[in-house]
């Protein structure tokens, strides 16, 4: 059996990243809602309070009764889970006088603390509240305090319970990796075991033990999650596995026929899709990109349907669906969300049982995975790419001739990324073509011609992302690419809005 951490989630937008920091350390952990402690397991080494949105004094703040795991588990409480291990046993939470948000030191701590072991002095850590801990029970300690926070962390005298106002999960926490390690490794007693090698072992003989001889078939989307879910797949069950590629039109230059040779040559059973003209005809004139992307939805499920009808006796869809899409977060209205799956509507249609061996993975760890499989770097290192193509990157109507366009300016791109040595330092970059025409002079003639935006971010997960700050010259070799080599585009603009407010994609 796997041991893990549990982080109870009072509903942080850092909670998923506390799971990636403990997943770092080579630990396996589970999110789930702060009220579901799962008390039948027996592999639980030690537990994670979040940080909330919510005060610890307010009428609808998350509460739990901490006496069911008090005593059987080390406890680390972060920021939210701090205040409220202190509040619920008598001490003192206010509003601060300033929110404390943002970079800070820790002026003192106790070095021969086990939670700050090899924690330099006066160490960056990150706060994020708006309350503070005034006063702490008679049996709590104080361990650590910065210039304005006095109870910056604490520890609860005679037992493994710390809290900490702090976020040892965010970058900006200097040696947050280490303290989390110090909770998990020493604290807990975690062996450190949860890795690739041992995932795809552990997972193959799953996959054998519930798929048996059964068929089974997978919605492939030339993306990294439903790529590696195939290999994966294809390890446990071979040729019981067929894979479906549709083409909706809408994808980059050449990627139906180069995706379709990769998988190939990994071996897998495809079937490719040209369905093309199927979507053409019903995005017509449509514009609004909410129709759009349900217009390619249903049209994806039906063509996906139909296609794996003509496959005897199939019991299983299998999804590259991920951790982030599955983990039960709170809203701060306190419902639970339940996201999507990836392929939404296919196996209620379908009457098929589903399969996702990926769904304990984040993003970095399914490209560990993919390595580990012996996947060829360019399929695993691939920028994500919506699953309506290119039809959100074309403002307006879709038309043939506009994404051939399109397609053709971003091959250029993205190309020239690759060339330069840019790709890797990029999450997500992509030509969108505007609905506008501008004046441009080629030659002796004046042109009126198309005008595209070039958008390229970075990002650790895509919540946030910021527009990559790419090289001038190498800007300025792609407009002129692009304008030279692209008919129909006579000026290229560069999209520097980051995200909040804006989008990553335009549409």
């Amino acid at each position: 059996m796997q041991e893990k951490i549990v982080i109870l989630d009072f509903g942080s937008q850092t909670t998923q990243l506390i799971g990636r920091r403990v997943r770092e350390l080579d630990t396996y952990c589970e999110i789930v809602p702060y009220n579901k402690f799962p008390k039948e397991d027996t592999t639980i080494k030690g537990v994670i309070l979040s940080g909330s949105p919510f005060s610890v004094y307010d009428e609808n703040a998350f509460k739990i009764d901490l006496s069911e795991i008090r005593g059987k588990y080390p406890i680390l409480g972060i920021c939210y889970g701090a205040q409220f291990m202190s509040y619920s046993n008598g001490g003192k939470v206010e509003p601060a006088g300033t929110r404390e948000y943002g970079r800070a030191h820790l002026a003192s701590f106790c070095k021969d603390n086990e939670l700050f072991k090899g924690v330099r002095d006066n160490s960056q850590v990150w706060m994020s509240h708006g309350d503070t801990i005034t006063a702490i029970p008679d049996n709590f300690k104080v361990i650590a305090s910065t210039d304005k926070v006095e109870i910056a962390a604490y520890q609860v005298e005679g037992e493994s319970i710390w809290g900490v106002q702090f976020h040892p999960e965010v970058f900006h926490t200097e040696d947050g990796t280490q303290i989390l390690k110090n909770f998990v490794v020493d604290v807990c007693g975690c062996k450190q075991d949860w890795s690739p090698a041992s995932f795809i072992e552990s997972t193959v003989a799953e996959l054998k033990k519930q798929l048996g001889d059964d068929k089974v078939v997978l919605a492939l989307s030339g993306g990294v999650d439903s790529s590696v879910a195939a290999v994966l797949l294809n390890r446990a069950i071979g040729k019981n596995l067929t894979c479906i590629f549709v083409d909706h039109g809408m994808l980059r230059k050449n990627e139906f026929k180069n995706v379709l040779i990769d998988y190939d040559c990994l071996g897998l059973n495809v079937i490719g899709v040209d369905a093309s003209k199927k979507f053409f005809a019903e995005l017509a004139g449509v514009t609004d990109p909410e129709h759009k992307r349900k217009i390619i939805g249903k049209g994806f499920i039906d063509v996906f349907d139909e296609e794996a009808h003509k496959i005897k006796d199939v019991k299983w869809l299998a999804q590259g669906t991920i951790y982030p899409d599955c983990i039960e977060s709170l809203s701060i209205t306190g419902t639970v969300i339940k996201s999507h799956h990836n392929v939404g509507g296919l196996p209620e249609k379908m009457h098929l049982k589903l399969c996702e061996p990926l769904r304990l993975l984040f993003k970095d760890e399914v490209r560990r995975v993919g390595r580990q499989l012996g996947m060829p770097e360019h399929l695993i290192g691939r920028h994500p790419f919506p699953g309506p193509g290119l039809a959100v990157r074309i403002l307006g109507d879709i038309t043939p001739e506009k994404v051939s366009i399109l397609q053709d300016a971003d091959d250029v791109f993205i190309q020239g990324l690759r060339d330069w040595g840019l790709y890797d330092q990029v999450w997500q970059a992509g030509v969108i073509l505007l609905p506008v025409q501008s004046v441009g002079v080629m030659g002796d003639e004046r042109t009126y011609e198309r005008a595209v935006a070039l958008r390229a971010v970075t990002s650790t997960d895509a919540m946030t992302a910021d527009w990559a700050h790419l090289p001038y010259d190498f800007m300025g070799k792609i407009s002129n690419d692009i304008i030279n080599k692209v008919k129909g585009v006579n000026r290229v603009t560069y999209d520097i809005s980051s995200k909040p407010p804006a989008t990553i994609e335009w549409e």
